[in-house]
């Protein structure tokens, strides 16, 4: 059933005029391909195209991919979303206040 859908995706975004995105792509790739070889791969890193999409659940801004923590930064609001196994987790719960956001509050308190 899953083969016949991934057919039809691709079907259809082929037959657009314009060549279907890096990350439609990839999607596409990731169904076709069979889940024992996906098992055997390590983890996936992120993908900074997911950028272009990917928006604060809270406030709708653009997030910033920061690295070296691997996580989401919505820097307006200070806090910064993970990301694990290359999936980023922007449910706000999961969400940490980031260090740049206490100082702000500090400085207001006094």
């Amino acid at each position: 059933m899953l083969s016949g859908v991934c057919g039809r995706l691709a079907s259809a975004l082929w037959g657009t005029r314009t060549q279907p995105s890096a990350v439609a792509q990839r999607y596409l790739h990731m169904l076709s391909t069979d889940k024992s070889e996906r098992t055997r791969k390590p983890p996936r890193a992120f993908d900074p195209a997911l950028l272009e999409f990917l928006v604060c659940p809270l406030s709708k801004k653009l997030l910033r991919y920061e690295a070296s923590t691997n996580e989401l930064i919505n820097e307006e609001l200070g806090i910064a979303y993970p990301i694990i196994d290359g999936i980023p987790n922007t449910i706000p719960q999961a969400a940490r206040m980031t260090h740049q956001n206490k100082k702000q509050e500090e400085m207001e308190q006094h």
